[in-house]
Formats: C-alpha cells, structure tokens, sequence
C-alpha cells in the first residue's frame, strides 16, 4: 500500500518495497531504501525446526507497511511485512541507524515527542516500545488490547498514549502507566482506521472509522465534540463507492497551523477538507471537496500547508492544492511537483495499490447473525407442523364409523 508524508524538507512516498525521500528545497539525489536488499533476520533453531511440529511462518514479501516521521523531522521510521523496524537518521544527511526485528506484523508507529521512544502497534493487538537512545536494544511490551490495533499516536506532552482497534474502540492511557486508563472515546460503529491531533490543539482528537465518519474528540475526557457522516455530505458517490455498501475512511491528516483538515476514503475519487474553529460552536465545519482524476492513494499537508495528494496514476501520480482566497486550487504548473514526479516515475510503477486498500479494510468488517430471526422462522414451521398433526387426527377421529353392539341372544322357549 504506497503512502506519502514529510520528514522536514524531505518528501517521502514508499511503493511496495521502496522508501524514497526527496528533497522539495535542494536538487540533490534522492533517498531510496530497498527492503529487499536490507539485513535478513537470522534463523534461529525455533525457526529451522519450527514450534510443536507446526508449519513454518510466512516469510513476508518485504512490502513496507507503515512509517513515522519525529515532530523535529530528524528521524524516521518504517516497518515491513518481513517484521524489521528500521530507524533512519535524516539530518543532515540519511542513513541507516539499525534495523531490528518485530514480533508480530505491524499496523501502525509513532515517536514520542521526546524523541526517546518509538511505540509500534501490530496485528495482535500489543505495542511495543523501542528506545531510540539505544537503537540496538530489543522491544519490550508496553500495552496491549483484546483485538487488532490499526492505529496509535501520542499526545504532545508525552502524557497520554492513545490507541484504535478493530473492535470500535479508542483507549486513551497513561503513558508511565498504560494499564491506568484515562478513558474511552466510544461512539464508532466499526473499526477505527486512522488517529490524528491536529496542531495548535493540543487536547483535541480526529478519529475516521469504517463507518464512514469522522468525530472530534476532547481526548482526556472522552467527550465527543463533533461528527460527520461522510455519506451524508453528499447525495452521489463515485460509481465504485455506490456498489459497496460500506465506505471507509484511511486517511485523516491535519495542516501546520492546525486550520485545515484533509480527508481521504476508500473508493471516492475526493478529499473532503474542513475547517477547525475552535471558538466556533461547530468545531469542526465541512469546507470543500477536491474532485480527483485518479484513485488516491495518501494525501498529506507539507510545512507551508499545501495539501499532497498521491494517485494511483502513472501519468499523474502526483497532485498538490493550494489554498488561495479560501478556495483549494490545484497547482498545474510547479517546478518541485515535475521534479518529484520524475524522480517517482524511475523508481515507482503503479500496480493494483488503491485494490489492495480496498481489500485491506474489507476484511475487517464484522459480520453479523440474527440468530433470533432464524429462531423465531423455525419455531414457527414446528408450531404449524405441530397443528397440522392436530388437525388430521380429528379429521381421522370423525371420520371413524363407531363399533356396532352384537346382536342378542334370543333364549330359547322351554320344552
């Protein structure tokens, strides 16, 4: 699944197997990082012979499956369907502080904002943490939730970790203490995909979820502050989001100042963009909506508030909108969106990339059972079977001749 984001001045975009960085200020060389050409994890016993006579685990295809990029832009982060967590250095220059090993695939990272600190959530519903200090020092086990975490962020004052599952829910824990939880943000109707603080509002949380919504959170307490359907917004969808019955949302990204807010769904060719007011009663207000020639991808605001949106297009893999007189312009002629643009072209070919997001989050829709309506169908078919029966035995009753008395007998006369 091919995403993009900002590490500085650095563009970043991975494709399957690659992460490219691109300098938007300076004409330098990219940055790329081939997971296939990085240190293999070494076989252990466990793994030759395997556990309790089980069959060997999948290899993994060395697909990235998620980054984090510090709050100063210094470091970064990526983790791979192979289970290596690796953490580069940026600046100044990029390179390679360590590559260590996962236990479990992983959904999602996100650095303190110490910058001491890596926490990575996976699959089986733990996060670890990893030191950045020491970036040698195995993972140890932080938290953990009863179903798979799909997204997990940090506040910023380090206080608090919160967390999303499959299962609706968004835990806010002390970050010292994550078995002390501060609270719940309830409300989603099915698994919670993407965890955004917006800047300049601290205490505020933007949550999107398979339902379709978007909600606004005041975090510590739990309290829900705003939230929009997204189907609601609209009368039409695209043509493949009006075949599925279910519209979710996997990206919500906010911009540097912390005004603009940036929305992205599966299957809508559009990004939904509101506004945050803070003294508004309405906090959080649809604004626009960016009609896209291509499938998107990822979208992700850079340091000057423009809004990057990638395609799964060759021709057009790349978009950047601009905000002019409050209205999103899209840029037709920039001299660091061709230069990026022909960078990815040499190292990035498009494949079925917005399928697998597709396919990603497909999977995790709970399926129901009305049990009771099977219940009460059956219940009824044995009470008509029971009248039927009910109904041919009187038939069979009345229809019965009833048994003749015998004759008697005449006694003889006396002789």
């Amino acid at each position: 699944m091919s995403r993009l984001g900002f590490c500085g001045e650095w563009f970043l975009s991975t494709c399957g197997k690659k992460l490219i960085a691109i300098h938007t200020k300076e004409s330098s060389e990219p940055f790329v990082f081939d997971c296939c050409c990085a240190e293999k994890r070494p076989k252990s016993a466990k793994d030759v012979n395997g556990s309790d006579g089980d069959a060997l685990e999948d290899p993994g295809s060395d697909s990235i499956l998620a980054f984090a990029v510090s709050s100063s832009g210094k470091l970064m982060a990526l983790t791979d369907d192979t289970k290596r967590l690796v953490l580069f250095h940026c600046e100044p220059s990029w390179h390679c502080v360590s590559i260590r090993w996962v236990t479990r695939r992983s959904t999602s990272l996100v650095f303190s904002q110490a910058e001491e600190e890596l926490l990575v959530a996976d699959k089986s519903g733990d996060v670890y943490s990893f030191s950045v200090v020491e970036p040698q020092r195995e993972g140890e086990l932080k938290m953990g939730h009863l179903s798979m975490l799909l997204a997990v962020t940090i506040s910023p004052d380090d206080q608090y970790i919160i967390t999303a599952d499959r299962d609706e829910k968004i835990r806010v824990s002390h970050h010292k203490s994550p078995y002390n939880i501060q609270s719940y943000c309830l409300g989603h109707h099915q698994f919670v995909t993407t965890l955004q603080i917006p800047a300049e509002h601290p205490h505020w949380l933007l949550s999107g979820s398979g339902d379709g919504t978007v909600k606004l959170w005041e975090f510590e307490s739990g309290r829900r502050l705003q939230n929009w359907d997204l189907k609601q917004l609209e009368d039409t969808l695209s043509s493949d989001a009006t075949k599925r019955k279910n519209i979710a949302v996997f990206r919500v990204s906010s911009s540097p100042d912390g005004r603009d807010v940036a929305v992205l769904c599966v299957g809508v060719m559009k990004v939904y963009i509101f506004t945050l007011d803070q003294n508004s009663d309405e906090k959080l207000v649809p604004h626009s909506q960016l009609q896209l020639p291509h499938n998107p991808l990822d979208i992700d605001f850079d340091l000057e508030g423009r809004l990057w949106v990638l395609l799964n297009s060759r021709e057009v893999p790349l978009q950047i909108h601009t905000l002019t007189q409050n209205s999103w312009e899209c840029e037709t002629e920039n001299s660091i969106l061709s230069r990026v643009t022909d960078i990815l072209r040499t190292h990035w070919s498009t494949t079925d990339d917005f399928r697998s997001i597709t396919n990603h989050f497909e999977h995790l829709y709970k399926v129901g059972f009305d049990n009771v309506s099977v219940y009460l169908q059956k219940k009824q078919q044995r009470i008509e079977e029971h009248e039927l029966k009910r109904s041919n035995a009187q038939k069979i009753k009345c229809n019965k001749r009833p048994k003749e008395e015998p004759d008697e007998v005449l006694s003889q006369p006396s002789a």
